[in-house]
């Protein structure tokens, strides 16, 4: 059997952002956007924060 830690790093009503921990050491990040969610490894989840923090400030209240 393959055992995976999971951990949840954030989560809104309608979203969430989780980490698996597989068994060979492989860090992935699963972004959960209501129907859809996108299995990231660490350098494309650096990428998705580098592109939501520049579209930020336009849509900031």
């Amino acid at each position: 059997m393959v055992d995976t830690t999971i951990q949840i790093l954030a989560e809104t009503d309608n979203f969430s952002i989780w980490q698996a921990d597989g068994p060979d050491d492989e860090v992935t990040y699963h972004l959960e956007l209501g129907n859809v969610t996108v299995h990231l490894f660490v350098e494309e989840l650096r990428e998705v924060v580098a592109l939501l923090r520049e579209v930020g400030p336009r849509v900031a209240e």
